[in-house]
């Protein structure tokens, strides 16, 4: 690393917007979970693009580290900065303007510091939304959820962040500033390279702006709070509803009964208004955007509503379902949401936490919920596993707490769990990352459960365009030893 690195960086983008020393960079030195702490050289936060490039070329003429910083609300370590105190973390908290929401494309501009919950309250206003669901919205970043490529609660109509961005601009490591913002849904103008640095996590530059896909704020919701005997049965309903409401199923969250268990023990007065407890609970919402739909009938309920009252009240009598709650206006929704939204929070009022964000197909979720109720005591004694799921599209995080555990820190305890958990998920047919990304905590598992041509290619990528091996290092691709 090259000298006055800070000196250059402040006299780049003003001393006021360079920090260093313990308590100015305290935020900054770990992740969300608080697993990974370290302590960096500085932190820089620069305002426009063209001082992100200046600050990235500074830092490849010195070969300095770079950690790219966003709300940190991620799991898996991608903001960790290592022991050495040689990186520079790039926060883009300045970066937080809505260039512009167009109702006439039905797109948004916002850089990369924009919070997702304030996108979504601006595309509000002009009738529209942004249909990016995650627990975290008040705080995680636009250019955090591209560059984890994030999915969230309603994957299962919109799919993935991926999906719902059209354009982006980036800061590379040379210093120059990559123009894919384009407006357009067909551009088949050689490699997809948006494609590329959405889901990279800032391993080959920095996402600094996108054009962003809107659409039409839905006119009504219908949202329950569903209890059945097994996850088949709860594959079934999905299938059913999909096809009774014409696709329109926006969320269906799986939160089994240690989970809404344990959401009593945090939030003993977060109750469920199911009359009791059941091996599966689901969260459904369905949405309606035409006037037909949201039309109310003579009793002053929305038929997107009645529909699903009528589909419950078939699955009750045919037994598919045990018990099913509909909210009877927004109030009882947003309560209904609350119980799903806190999933972190409930995960995390026991340590260590093993975090797992696993994906499988819709029919092997109930096998390795299976698997694991034997496979887990056997090789964790005392562990716990605490468990909710995007079941739509697959994707479970099926964390397990060791604290009970004889030895709870154990780092050999902890990768006999991840080692369980990725055999059952690979052996189904599964991926071991479905939407949090790879960040530090799992490139041993990259480099083990990872096709090798793959890793291969995946490798001569990050060496073509950041050969200094500046842009988050340790992140994302396991980098072969000598």
């Amino acid at each position: 690393m090259g000298s006055g690195i800070v000196e250059n960086a402040a006299a780049l983008i003003g001393p006021r917007n360079v920090r260093t020393g313990p308590s100015a960079c305290e935020k900054y030195n770990h992740d969300s979970t608080g697993e990974y702490r370290g302590e960096c050289l500085a932190v820089a936060l620069p305002s426009t693009a063209e001082e992100v490039a200046a600050l990235l070329a500074l830092a490849n003429r010195t070969s300095t580290p770079v950690v790219p910083f966003g709300g940190n609300t991620g799991v898996s370590g991608g903001t960790a900065v290592g022991p050495g105190g040689d990186a520079l973390v790039l926060s883009l908290e300045r970066m937080d303007r809505i260039r512009s929401v167009s109702a006439e494309t039905r797109t948004a501009v916002a850089e990369a510091g924009v919070v997702l919950e304030t996108l979504q309250d601006a595309a509000a206003r002009e009738g529209l939304s942004f249909p990016l669901n995650l627990g975290a919205r008040g705080s995680c970043t636009i250019g955090g959820n591209l560059s984890t490529n994030a999915g969230g609660s309603n994957v299962l109509r919109h799919g993935n962040v991926r999906s719902l961005c059209l354009g982006i601009e980036v800061a590379t490591p040379q210093g120059e500033i990559m123009d894919l913002m384009t407006n357009l849904h067909k551009d088949n103008s050689g490699y997809a390279l948006k494609d590329l640095y959405i889901g990279s996590e800032g391993t080959l530059g920095i996402i600094t702006a996108a054009i962003l896909k809107l659409f039409p704020m839905p006119k009504a919701h219908a949202t329950a709070l569903v209890g059945t005997g097994s996850l088949s049965s709860a594959l079934r309903l999905l299938n059913r509803l999909q096809s009774a409401s014409g696709g329109s199923v926006e969320a269906f969250e799986y939160m089994p009964d240690g989970y809404m268990r344990n959401l009593g023990i945090r939030y003993p007065d977060l109750k469920s208004p199911l009359g009791k407890r059941h091996p599966v609970c689901l969260l459904i919402e369905t949405a309606a955007t035409s006037e037909a739909d949201a039309a109310a009938d003579g009793e002053g309920v929305v038929a997107v509503e009645r529909q699903l009252q009528e589909f419950l009240s078939d699955a009750l009598e045919s037994g598919e379902a045990e018990d099913a709650v509909v909210a009877a206006n927004e109030r009882q929704r947003r309560d209904i949401w609350k119980i799903r939204d806190v999933a972190f929070e409930v995960s995390n009022m026991r340590h260590p936490l093993v975090h797992n964000d696993i994906a499988l197909p819709l029919d092997k979720v109930e096998p390795f919920v299976l698997r694991m109720e034997s496979a887990l005591p056997a090789v964790a004694p005392g562990a716990e596993s605490i468990t909710v799921g995007h079941l739509g599209d697959g994707n479970l995080h099926y964390n397990v707490w060791l604290d009970r555990c004889a030895d709870p820190t154990d780092d050999r305890l902890r990768d006999a769990v991840m080692d369980a958990v990725e055999d059952a998920a690979h052996e189904l047919g599964g991926t071991f990352s479905a939407e949090h990304g790879i960040g530090a905590s799992k490139l041993g598992t990259m480099a083990r459960r990872k096709d090798p041509a793959a890793l291969s290619a995946m490798r001569a990528i990050k060496q073509a365009l950041d050969p200094n091996g500046i842009m988050n290092p340790g992140k994302v691709v396991p980098m072969p030893t000598s």
